[in-house]
């Protein structure tokens, strides 16, 4: 006859199956950065994500020791380094703009500000064993995009960081990448945000790029409730977070710094984000789970990019507190991060959206291109004290609506 498990421990059980916030990667329990248990696993989660990248890049290492992973990895070499490093200095950057303090965290931030302005370094230096490369083939300009999204986003602590010489290199490179013509999509708006950056940075672009992205994306492709398409057909898939609306909100707060006048409206722009970041909250499962749906679904929580920015930016309606937006996205952090598989045995990433799933990764995925899973710790840039991360945890929209709650219907901008 089979023993009976006790009561006490089935409690127990079942606390730890669905206590998914209190908890970090690699079943540390300890408070390594941070007394908040939430703030304590992203930070632990980006550490464990990113250290390999950035170590060997600032070391020259990278190319000798970084895995390509794909199911076409013919040619990956050309561009899968400057995917790995766009995409984690895009996702951290307003964490390392909060700027070095005494606390571990904070020191934890100044290691990182020095291995991200040194990484940059040997990425433009010709002479690097890592120089990256920008302008050949057409990848280069999506990542060359992405690592200006970044300094964008951390201009005192990553660009003020950069020694004049590494300016004037990454000047180059950006202006290098003007060869490769982007496609009617998405694509547009890295051509833009380079541009944006050049102006930020050097006082100096072509504007041609941001006017005809924005253009089509404001008069062309808005499609309704919040979203575009990407492109003339509307897609189902995460691309509005991935790229198109953090970017064009981007555009146009870097276009206001710099007192370029235009006449798109940011009011509107902003509305429409906030209704689709709340959208993507009740996509969440009461599990910490999300559909997979569409293209690029290897980039992981990536996909709650928009999400994560509104909250940074204090945009989130009324309807949605900043709280629950906390527990789910911390929800979906730990299921992905601790999935079996997510990293291989030397720490690097895999392919996959929960654990390692080489044919979840299309053909233009590669180790690199992974990496876009640091988007969604943007609101890390927000400080301890701020309520996403000093509230209360709250329960989110898919736990409170399959709980049985009393909620108010949803309803479309």
């Amino acid at each position: 006859m089979k023993k009976l498990i006790p009561a006490v421990l089935i409690l127990l059980m079942a606390a730890s199956a669905t206590a998914f916030s209190q908890t970090s990667p690699n079943n540390i329990n300890e408070s390594r950065y941070s007394q908040n248990p939430d703030r304590n696993l992203w930070v632990s989660s980006l550490d464990r994500i990113c250290r390999p990248v950035l170590e060997n890049l600032a070391a020259g290492t990278l190319k000798l020791n970084m895995p390509i992973e794909s199911v076409h990895p013919q040619g990956k070499e050309n561009c899968t380094y400057l995917e790995a490093l766009g995409r984690i200095i895009v996702g951290i950057s307003p964490w390392l703009e909060l700027g070095p303090d005494d606390s571990p965290e904070g020191k934890l931030r100044a290691e990182y500000i020095k291995l991200c302005t040194k990484s940059i370094a040997n990425a433009v230096n010709p002479d690097s064993p890592d120089h990256l490369n920008f302008n050949d083939g057409s990848q280069p300009l999506v990542d060359a995009a992405f690592l200006v999204h970044g300094l964008l986003r951390a201009p005192e602590q990553l660009f003020g960081n950069l020694d004049s010489k590494t300016r004037e290199r990454l000047k180059t490179e950006l202006i290098s990448s003007r060869a490769i013509k982007p496609y009617e999509s998405n694509w547009l708006l890295f051509s833009a945000m380079i541009e944006a950056g050049l102006l930020k940075f050097y006082g100096e672009c072509d504007m041609n790029p941001i006017e005809y992205a924005m253009n089509r994306f404001l008069n062309d492709w808005y499609v309704g409730d919040g979203q575009y398409s990407d492109g003339e057909d509307y897609h189902s898939d995460f691309y509005n977070s991935f790229v198109i609306q953090p970017m064009m909100v981007q555009i146009v707060e870097t276009l206001n710094e710099v007192g370029y006048q235009h006449d798109y409206p940011a009011e509107t722009i902003l509305e429409r984000y906030a209704r689709y970041a709340a959208i993507q909250e009740m996509m969440i499962s009461p599990e910490g789970t999300y559909p997979a749906i569409g293209r690029s679904i290897a980039y992981r929580f990536g996909a709650f990019h928009a999400l994560s920015d509104v909250c940074l930016r204090h945009l989130l309606p009324e309807t949605v507190t900043p709280a629950q937006v906390r527990c789910a996205l911390t929800a979906v952090i730990k299921r992905q991060v601790d999935a079996p598989g997510t990293f291989d045995e030397k720490g690097w990433l895999t392919v996959g959206f929960c654990g390692h799933q080489l044919h979840m990764g299309e053909s233009y995925i590669s180790t690199g291109s992974v990496y876009l899973c640091n988007e969604a710790f943007v609101a890390l840039g927000l400080p301890e004290t701020d309520p996403f991360w000093s509230d209360p945890a709250r329960d989110w929209s898919g736990k409170k609506a399959w709980s049985g709650a009393d909620m108010k219907v949803d309803h479309a901008l």
